[in-house]
């Protein structure tokens, strides 16, 4: 089976019909909506050549016989709290049976949250964490409002899943809203939107990608089901470590922009399957100085270095993916253990350059001890203990100082000798 029709079939297997993806889907995005309500508001994304898709959609609900009440802009980058409360007070002013929301990971990821509030009132902070909003909708005996979440990069996946990243900007610090409760009803993708998406973004959205598939596959060694995270982690880094490199040298290339599409949607099942680790948990803490991808790809060769001894089967397939797509000439069948370890970091360095990626933190404009220390300090908080538990390595609180300290350390000056092995 070819890598796009089989990336295709795994998708049907993870959402069934319930996912509208492809090209030119938009103006089936009507017929979506109205199955689920014929009131509906519009949270829609702000950027560059977003007025013609949202023209699409506007068309597509009025054919459909859906009345479109309101229209509210989606959130910044990284879903700050204030836009989320923004977007809270804009749906309870709509009074809609039925929320679409339209942009990236962030303004999907603020609705979710912003609906969470709608529904049940208090704070975001009482539902940062596992499985808390299903709790509180079943003591307040309520369910959230139907969500048709449109994709409009190739990223985050935060169509298909079950998180909220929400942060705040105060303090630079990003948490985490996971639950099954939260995961948008009837997810949709145009793939033709992500044409006109810029270098910069189309690296930083398959960064990400990668990231997921890689840190669930990570933590999925040696567990129940890591059979079936393989075949869906490996199909997504293949697509994305081939075609990513194309897509930025040539944003033309509708091939390229296909492949990172379906990776990433990929990374998404990956991330309902299993759990995301040290990247991601690190990435929370460079919010101020890094976009998210970037973030967990500039950390991730680092943990994969601390991890080497514990992921030799995953290391293989990701060696033979990097090799095949000329990031590395080492035989990673020769090696083992920490050797293996360094040289499938070293494939993945390789890629960040190609993409115009820093590969060390002292790369990265703004950072500063400070980041270490906010990193650090994160990831004693409960809060965020879903991604040390999720580790291949698994860390305590207690351990926290002494290991991924020099993790930190090692990412800041790019020297892969610092990081320490557990014993």
């Amino acid at each position: 089976m070819a890598d796009f029709e089989r990336a295709r079939a795994l998708l049907r297997e993870f959402k069934g019909d319930s996912y509208l993806f492809g090209t030119d889907v938009l103006s089936q995005v009507g017929g979506v909506v109205s199955a689920a309500g014929k009131n509906a508001v519009l949270v829609r994304g702000t950027f560059s050549g977003s007025d013609d898709h949202v023209a699409a959609i506007r068309k597509s609900l009025v054919e459909s016989g859906v009345d479109l009440v309101a229209e509210i802009t989606g959130a910044r980058p990284n879903s700050p709290r204030e836009d989320v409360s923004r977007i809270t007070a804009g749906l309870r002013a709509s009074e809609a049976d039925v929320v679409v929301s339209f942009g990236g990971g962030s303004t999907i990821d603020a609705v979710k949250a912003a609906e969470v509030l709608r529904t049940l009132g208090g704070e975001i902070d009482a539902y940062f964490g596992t499985g808390l909003v299903t709790e509180a909708l079943r003591q307040a005996d309520k369910a959230l409002t139907t969500h048709v979440a449109i994709q409009t990069v190739a990223s985050s996946a935060a169509h298909l899943t079950k998180y909220s990243n929400i942060t705040d900007i105060a303090t630079g610090q990003k948490k985490l809203i996971v639950d099954e409760a939260i995961v948008p009803a009837c997810p949709v993708f145009d793939y033709e939107v992500t044409y006109s998406t810029p270098p910069s973004l189309t690296a930083d959205g398959g960064l990400d990608g990668i990231s997921h598939s890689l840190e669930v596959l990570y933590g999925a060694v040696g567990k129940p089901g890591y059979d079936k995270v393989e075949e869906v982690a490996g199909a997504s880094i293949d697509l994305a470590v081939n075609h990513l490199p194309r897509a930025i040298d040539n944003p033309q290339d509708k091939q390229a922009r296909k492949a990172l599409c379906l990776a990433t949607d990929l990374g998404g099942y990956c991330i309902m399957i299993g759990g995301t680790n040290g990247g991601h948990l690190t990435s929370f803490s460079l919010v101020d100085v890094l976009p998210h991808g970037r973030a967990c790809a500039v950390m991730n060769p680092y943990y994969t270095v601390f991890f080497a001894p514990a992921i030799e089967r995953p290391l293989r397939l990701l060696g033979r993916i990097y090799r095949d797509a000329r990031l590395t000439k080492v035989d990673m069948q020769a090696l083992q253990g920490r050797d293996l370890g360094i040289a499938v970091a070293e494939a993945m360095f390789e890629l960040a350059r190609r993409v115009g990626c820093p590969t060390r933190l002292s790369q990265v404009e703004g950072f500063g001890r400070r980041h270490i220390d906010r990193a650090l300090a994160a990831a004693k908080n409960p809060q965020l203990k879903m991604k040390l538990q999720n580790m291949p390595v698994p860390l305590t609180a207690e351990m926290i100082d002494d290991y991924m300290g020099p993790i930190l350390e090692a990412a800041r000056d790019g020297d892969l000798t610092r990081i320490k092995s557990v014993k």
